[in-house]
């Protein structure tokens, strides 16, 4: 199949993402696919310039989103609409689910005017359905929180999301489920408590039937 696949990877941090969107993005391109890997925010010079000053700076909810959204809009623009128009499988760390989930979840932001800067900024002639570009399948690696800590403590200097109590990330978790809970048959629940095998195991089953056949 050489259609375009728009895939997201979503989870608190220490959820485990980063391993298996490697191995992914490695098995479509074992079967011939041509793959875009990116990440939020991010994925372009200006993105990553804003991404930078989202995870250091000091700022409010609102900022934090604009933000956020300002470089989602370049990153769309510039990697993931050319990527898909081209046909690629795009492979994402992270895109607005993740917004919903910690500035919407874990900030208390309003949830109204984070669905208005979706509206804004994914809006696209190409998307199907309403022409609001979302994911085709998003992965959501469900951790429980203090194991999440557990994982991450000691294997760096966490950044300024990484350093938040974990009543913060209790309220992010909760926030990715509220999301799965609109869109269900757009989310996969990968339990990312198991085994490095079987979390690799439910990703691949995640994947419809003969997108990763060469």
């Amino acid at each position: 199949m050489n259609q375009p696949f728009f895939i997201t990877f979503e989870g608190i941090d220490g959820a485990g993402k980063s391993t298996h969107i490697d191995a992914l993005a490695a098995a479509f391109r074992a079967a011939g696919r041509s793959v875009t890997l990116t990440r939020e925010p991010g994925g372009t010079p200006l993105a990553e310039k804003l991404r930078a000053i989202v995870l250091a700076d000091p700022m409010d909810a609102l900022t934090e989103a604009l933000l956020i959204f300002a470089a989602r809009r370049d990153h769309l623009q510039q990697v993931i609409e050319p990527a898909l128009a081209k046909g690629d499988v795009v492979i994402c760390d992270r895109f607005t689910d993740a917004t919903f989930a910690y500035q919407g979840g874990g900030r208390g932001f309003d949830l109204e005017i984070l669905s208005t800067l979706e509206r804004w900024v994914q809006q696209t002639s190409v998307a199907p359905g309403d022409g609001i570009r979302q994911p085709d399948l998003t992965l959501w690696f469900d951790l429980a929180t203090d194991i999440a800590a557990a994982r991450l403590a000691g294997t760096r200097v966490p950044d300024r999301f990484e350093a938040q109590p974990v009543a913060f990330f209790e309220q992010v978790r909760a926030g990715y489920a509220r999301r799965m809970a609109l869109d269900p048959d757009r989310f996969a629940r990968i339990d990312a408590g198991q085994g490095r095998e079987a979390v690799w195991a439910s990703v691949r089953a995640a994947i419809p039937s003969g997108y990763l056949t060469s």
